[in-house]
C-alpha cells in the first residue's frame, strides 16, 4: 500500500469547496426562485406568495454598489423573468409586454428601498392575474395548444406541420385558425415569441449576438437583427447597450 511523504505536497482545497464554504455563493436560493418561477407560470398565487415571503427573508445580492440601484437592478431581473414566465404560461404578447413596460418605470420611478420592497408583491400579483384573465378570455383550445407548444419548444427549427401534428390537425385548418383569433401567421408569431426571449440573453448574459442567432434557430445574424429591429425598433445591439447599469 502505498504512503503519502510528510515532506509531500498536497493538492489544494477544490475551487468549488472553497466556493461553498464562501457566503456570498449561497445567494439568493436559486431553488426556491426556480419554484417561483414555476409558480408564477402556474397562475399560483398563493404558491408564488409562500415562495416570495421565503426569500424575503434571505439575504439578497448585491448588484450595485448604491443600496437603493441595487436594488432597482434586482427588481428589473426579476421583472424580466416574470415577463417570460406568464409567455410561458400563455398570457398575451398584448398583456406580458404592457406589465413589463408598466413595472420597469414603476421601479425607475421608486425613491426607496421600502417602495421597491413594496412593489415587488404587487409587481407578482399583477402578473399572475395578468396571466389567469389572459387565460380565460383568449384562445380556442387548440390555438392555446399550439402556443404552447410554441413556447416550450422556442430555441427548435419550429414549423407548421411540427405544431400541426403535436395539436393532431390538419397544418392548413392550423394556419388559418390561428391567423383568425391570434391575428398574425404562425410565423410571424415564432419569430415575435424568439425576439421576446432573446431580450433576456441580451441583458443578462454576454452571449455574442451571432450565437443567439444561432441559438434561436435563425438562418443568420443579418436576419436576426433585421427581425429583432422589426419588433422593437431597435438592434440587438443597441438593446443591450440600454441596459441598466
Amino acid at each position: 500500500m502505498s504512503t503519502i511523504s510528510k515532506n509531500a505536497v498536497l493538492p489544494e482545497k477544490r475551487p468549488s469547496e472553497d466556493m461553498k464554504s464562501n457566503k456570498q455563493f449561497l445567494y439568493p436560493s436559486y431553488l426556491l426562485e426556480n419554484q417561483l418561477m414555476d409558480a408564477v407560470q402556474n397562475g399560483d398565487l398563493n404558491e408564488a406568495l409562500s415562495i416570495i415571503e421565503s426569500l424575503s427573508t434571505s439575504e439578497r445580492p448585491k448588484y450595485a454598489f448604491q443600496p437603493l440601484r441595487s436594488a432597482k437592478n434586482q427588481l428589473i431581473s426579476i421583472c424580466t423573468l416574470y415577463t417570460r414566465a406568464i409567455l410561458r404560461g400563455g398570457a398575451s404578447q398584448e398583456v406580458a409586454s404592457t406589465l413589463n413596460m408598466t413595472y420597469m418605470l414603476e421601479i425607475e420611478n421608486c425613491q426607496t428601498e421600502q417602495e421597491l420592497s413594496d412593489l415587488e408583491y404587487d409587481m407578482l400579483v399583477r402578473f399572475i392575474e395578468g396571466l389567469n384573465k389572459s387565460r380565460a378570455t383568449q384562445y380556442s383550445n387548440i390555438i392555446n395548444e399550439a402556443i404552447a407548444y410554441i413556447q416550450s419548444h422556442i430555441l427548435e427549427d419550429l414549423s407548421l406541420q411540427a405544431i400541426s401534428s403535436h395539436c393532431k390537425v390538419n397544418p392548413s385548418y392550423l394556419s388559418h385558425l390561428f391567423k383568425k383569433e391570434v391575428g398574425v401567421s404562425t410565423v410571424q408569431f415564432i419569430n415575435q415569441k424568439k425576439i421576446e426571449e432573446s431580450k433576456y440573453f441580451l441583458l443578462h448574459t454576454n452571449q455574442s449576438i451571432a450565437d443567439l442567432a444561432k441559438k434561436f434557430n435563425f438562418c443568420n445574424q443579418s436576419y436576426f437583427t433585421a427581425q429583432f429591429k422589426y419588433y422593437t425598433s431597435m438592434t440587438p445591439k443597441q438593446f443591450r447597450d440600454s441596459r441598466p447599469i
